[in-house]
């Protein structure tokens, strides 16, 4: 039962339609998988899976039966047949976007046009934003095309994780009305937080989680790291079709000893490594819709250096729980590297504030009290909608 502003609304089951794989590390998988924990935490812990609360397609089901519907990939519209109430939360740009970046690469700028056949070609043929083959322009267009005639279409409540998603999609012809923001959540850690000390602010290692793919920036931070004091360790978690390329870089860079590749990391080693950085580092050269990494640095008591683009300042107050960065800037990057490593007292404090801004703003209760609060008045127009 989720209660807010005297309004209760009762949910037996809560269910979230998505292609994720929840056991996954990347950030859809691990909102989703939070949401479902949370929503359902009596059922999952006498035994329920969390798999049963996840819908892999909308085709063969009776979505009469269901008294809403929480969608996260919007190819499933296809399938939504408008016979009950439901949300669709936007949580990336492939709505709006058919390489899915916003970002050209070649040019190593962040996209402002709209959605556009001839535009967004030469994007992927000039500007390196997608694939050059004709044939996968085509096909990304064709689906970024047909989500976003599908959403204009449908009668359902629209959730952007980010201002910065909400006006890409006004701006793409959404109608301001139909989409509003709800910034996103994460689960506390599993075992106790260690606020930042000196022993280990000495040790002087700092943190990037994600994907490794050029437009997540590792190539910024690289070359950020060398201008650094060599005393100054980078933990990398995260894997990706880029690795090979990265390691090399490093290994020309002459950077490779003050380097430690741990692949995808999940669970206690995850908070293994939050734990033992003075610092996270978030470098992402394209426009971040959001960007869990994160609240997930504020929720182990330690500040965030990041790129400010996209969703990513909406996140963080700059100079209090973070120090926001300009984009692909390989000095600002490295100064604040600098000034983190070498000012303890500042590292805890920023690290402090941090904390309190996701205790106050960013844990699931509170998200989920403002999710309901979207669930109660999607439910309510949509009765109104079938009783007229």
């Amino acid at each position: 039962m989720l209660t807010i502003n005297q309004t209760t609304v009762s949910y037996q089951r809560i269910y979230h339609c998505s292609s994720a794989n929840i056991g996954g590390g990347g950030g859809l998988e691990t909102y989703i998988a939070a949401l479902i924990n949370s929503q359902n935490y009596e059922l999952i812990s006498h035994g329920t899976q969390p798999e049963e609360f996840v819908i892999r397609s909308l085709k063969n089901i009776n979505q009469s039966e269901y008294q809403l519907l929480h969608i996260h990939d919007p190819d499933m519209l296809i399938d939504f047949r408008e016979e009950c109430p439901a949300v669709l939360t936007i949580h990336n740009h492939c709505t709006y976007c058919p390489s899915g970046t916003k970002y050209l690469a070649d040019r190593e700028k962040i996209c402002d046009r709209s959605m556009h056949p001839l535009g967004c070609t030469w994007g992927h043929l000039i500007d390196g934003c997608g694939s050059r083959r004709p044939q996968n322009i085509f096909k990304s267009w064709q689906h970024s095309y047909e989500f976003l005639q599908n959403i204009k279409n449908t009668n359902i409540t629209l959730i952007a994780n980010s201002n910065y998603v909400r006006k890409e999609m006004i701006f793409n012809g959404v109608s301001p009305d139909k989409i509003m923001t709800l910034l996103c959540a994460v689960e506390r850690p599993q075992h106790p937080v260690i606020p930042l000390n000196p022993e280990i602010h000495q040790q002087q290692r700092i943190l990037f989680v994600g994907r490794i793919v050029p437009y997540k920036g590792l190539e910024w931070l690289f070359k950020a790291l060398a201008k650094t004091d060599s005393k100054i360790r980078l933990d990398i978690a995260g894997d990706g079709w880029g690795k090979p390329k990265m390691i090399e870089l490093a290994q020309k860079m002459g950077l490779s000893d003050r380097i430690t590749w741990h692949g995808w990391c999940n669970g206690e080693k995850l908070e293994a490594l939050y734990q033992q950085c003075f610092s996270v580092v978030f470098p992402s050269l394209w426009p971040e819709p959001a960007g869990l990494v994160t609240l997930e640095a504020y929720a182990h008591c330690r500040p965030i250096i990041a790129s400010a683009s996209g969703g990513i300042p909406e996140y963080i107050q700059d100079g209090k729980t973070g120090i926001l960065v300009e984009h692909n800037h390989v000095s600002q990057l490295s100064d604040a590297i600098t000034e983190l490593a070498n000012n303890y007292h500042k590292s805890r404090l920023i690290g402090e504030q941090g904390q309190a801004w996701f205790e106050a703003e960013f844990i699931m209760e509170i998200h989920l009290q403002r999710l309901a609060d979207i669930y109660s008045k999607t439910i309510s127009d949509f009765k109104c909608r079938i009783t007229i």
